[in-house]
């Protein structure tokens, strides 16, 4: 198989202008002709053996970031924008969006806003929504899609939290210092049979937690607290630098940090890392080391991108019994529908049909990439008779090529073709010809309907 090669233009321009040399500087210090890096950030040439081991010599830089980063996922945004039916006849090849995405990568995401400015207003008018005769009506994004995207390219890894988080939680027991912490800056803790999780009287100085709740919810909640009252300065600074366009959205980040920050002291890095790659990611057993839930685990693991000590590439999502997708992330190529529900074909969704069971599958999306997912149903009691119980399904994988470092791969045929399902993104944007469980037919390819037949699908794909 020949080598793949690597065209990384905008990143690094990224880099140089991070560093803050002008083109000729740095092209002295890889060693190359200013001509030949100009060709390099403009994608005419590929970025060669020499200037990656320079990058690593001069700049100790990570080069496994070249080939990372914001690319696959902003084609696969672009492929679902481009599946809105208000592109039906002008859809661009995939070749297209994929030089868009390495080449102008500032431009996508400019395209990508518009779209979701388009999507906003199209909703709102066919909802009747008056927000178009109020004076505050503004064509952005929500709160919530802001925060969400902010930590999706952010590759759901903010380094000064994690390593502060780290530096927090040393080597002691985490809920020890957490109670030392708190009592250091006057916080008094208790217990209470209260319906919320956490409540904190900022005039009082008393945090409450509910005794309902399990032991590590209410670690993890003290740890978040914990994160609002001393490192408020850092999880500002973080804020700044992302530029909200809302203080709603700028409030719901601080809580997502704040979040982060709990999950990050729960299971430090470094630790965590080590104990995942021993046990062979065994999430029962990690969780049992670190007094952390299932949940927290799996997304735990796939935030463990640090540069220069990255953990596997996983794929972490939850959905509901709906079949939304209300937390997702992705350190692999497979990237999820933004809008709407994942793939039917998907084991997350059958994890609903056997409660307190993990399922195991081999799959294989449209692009010929295989990978294994662990899926697993999670509930959320309320804590009393009568009480709301939220249900959730969370699946956690990676390519089959890791396999080896999985426990939970153990005893899967992952050489043979047939054993891996076929999965996609979302129906829009799939391109198999051939699937029983297709809602609506795939944008980019052509129908034929025959009156005088009848499969699966009132019509073929070609």
């Amino acid at each position: 198989m020949a080598t793949q090669k690597l065209y990384a233009g905008a990143k690094l321009r990224e880099m140089r202008n991070r560093i803050g040399l002008t083109q000729k500087d740095f092209a002295a210090k890889l060693g190359v002709s200013l001509p030949y890096l100009n060709q390099m950030e403009n994608n005419n040439r590929p970025v060669s053996t020499t200037v990656v081991l320079a990058l690593a010599q001069e700049f100790g830089l990570d080069v496994t970031e070249l080939s990372s980063g914001d690319s696959e996922r902003l084609i696969s945004d672009m492929r679902e924008a481009m599946a809105d039916p208000v592109f039906a006849d002008d859809v661009p090849p995939l070749a297209d969006l994929r030089l868009t995405a390495s080449n102008a990568p500032a431009l996508a995401r400019a395209f990508l806003s518009l779209h979701r400015a388009y999507r906003q207003t199209h909703e709102r008018l066919a909802s009747l929504d008056e927000a178009l005769g109020r004076a505050d009506a503004r064509i952005q994004a929500s709160p919530w899609e802001e925060v969400r995207d902010f930590f999706h390219y952010c590759d759901n890894y903010i380094d000064a939290v994690d390593r502060a988080a780290e530096r927090f939680s040393g080597s002691g027991d985490t809920r020890m210092n957490a109670e030392a912490a708190l009592q250091q800056i006057g916080v008094t803790l208790t217990l209470r049979d209260m319906e919320g999780l956490r409540a904190y009287d900022p005039e009082t100085k008393v945090l409450a937690l509910s005794h309902r709740s399990a032991p590590q919810t209410r670690l993890f909640q003290m740890l978040l607290q914990l994160a609002l009252l001393r490192y408020g300065d850092l999880l500002e600074a973080t804020l700044d630098f992302a530029k909200f366009q809302t203080e709603e959205a700028r409030s719901i980040a601080k809580i997502g940090l704040a979040n982060y920050f709990a999950g990050a002291a729960l299971m430090p890095y470094t630790r965590f890392l080590e104990a995942a790659q021993s046990c062979r990611h065994d999430l029962e057993l990690l969780a049992i080391r670190f007094g952390a839930s299932i949940e927290q685990v799996a997304h735990r693991l796939s935030t463990l991108q640090r540069p220069g000590a990255k953990g596997i590439p996983f794929f972490f999502v939850r959905v509901d019994q709906a079949g939304t997708i209300t937390k997702r992330h992705s350190a692999t190529r497979l990237q999820f529908a933004r809008f709407g529900g994942a793939c039917p074909l998907w084991n997350v969704h059958r994890a609903f049909e056997t409660p307190g069971r993990f399922l195991r599958q081999l799959a294989e999306t449209p692009d010929g990439v295989r990978y294994i997912s662990l899926a697993r149903d999670v509930s959320k009691p309320g804590g009393s008779f009568g009480a709301p119980v939220r249900r959730y399904a969370i699946s956690l994988g990676c390519e089959v090529s890791h396999a080896d470092a999985l426990v939970f791969a153990d005893g899967l045929d992952v050489t043979q073709a047939s054993a891996f399902e076929p999965i996609g993104i979302s129906c829009r944007i799939c391109e198999r010809q051939h699937c029983h469980q297709r809602s609506v037919p795939p944008l980019e390819r052509r129908l034929s309907v025959d009156t005088n037949e009848r499969s699966v699908l009132p019509y073929r794909v070609n």
